[in-house]
């Protein structure tokens, strides 16, 4: 569908999350018809669901229950750390965008059905499921296991973190 300009529904959306990822310090997928194809994906679950559950999961349409997997869901992060690419591949990393990386599988990190453990295990100095990290030069803070490749703030490298608590 032809919206803005002549451009379609696609291209724009594709357009906006590229300067979104550019913006946080991300990389949409180098294989841009492949991208596209995931964009594609969002869009038709937003207008089926109300709301951008990744394309390549199962969505049960109840937005409380799939929050974890709209898109940017709560395991890019992770995925992209472990593997150079989110599950579905829309978002890689740097290494994987500058061709020094191949993106190969990447396990489902969400829960299966009917399972309550969500692999998150108590770190013993803190309550918090995850080490509070600190960017060393903006004071960005983020929870997770490792700190960011690149601060989505001031786009300060990953050495720049320290564990906060």
């Amino acid at each position: 569908m032809k919206v803005d300009g002549g451009r379609d529904e696609i291209d724009l959306h594709y357009l906006r999350l590229l300067s979104e990822a550019t913006a946080s310090g991300y990389f949409l997928n180098p294989d841009e018809a492949f991208a596209r194809e995931l964009v594609k994906g969002l869009i038709t679950n937003r207008k089926r669901y109300g709301y951008e559950s990744c394309p390549c999961r199962l969505a049960s349409g109840d937005a409380a229950a799939d929050r974890d997997i709209v898109c940017p869901c709560d395991y890019r992060d992770a995925d992209l750390t472990q593997y150079g690419a989110c599950y579905c591949a829309l978002y890689v990393s740097q290494a994987v965008k500058e061709g020094r990386k191949k993106i190969g599988p990447v396990p489902e990190r969400r829960p299966q059905a009917g399972k309550t453990d969500t692999g998150l295990r108590l770190n013993p100095e803190t309550p918090l499921p995850y080490p509070v990290w600190r960017c060393r030069v903006c004071g960005y803070l983020c929870a997770r296991a490792e700190p960011p490749g690149i601060c989505p703030i001031c786009k300060a490298e990953k050495e720049r973190f320290e564990r906060f608590m």
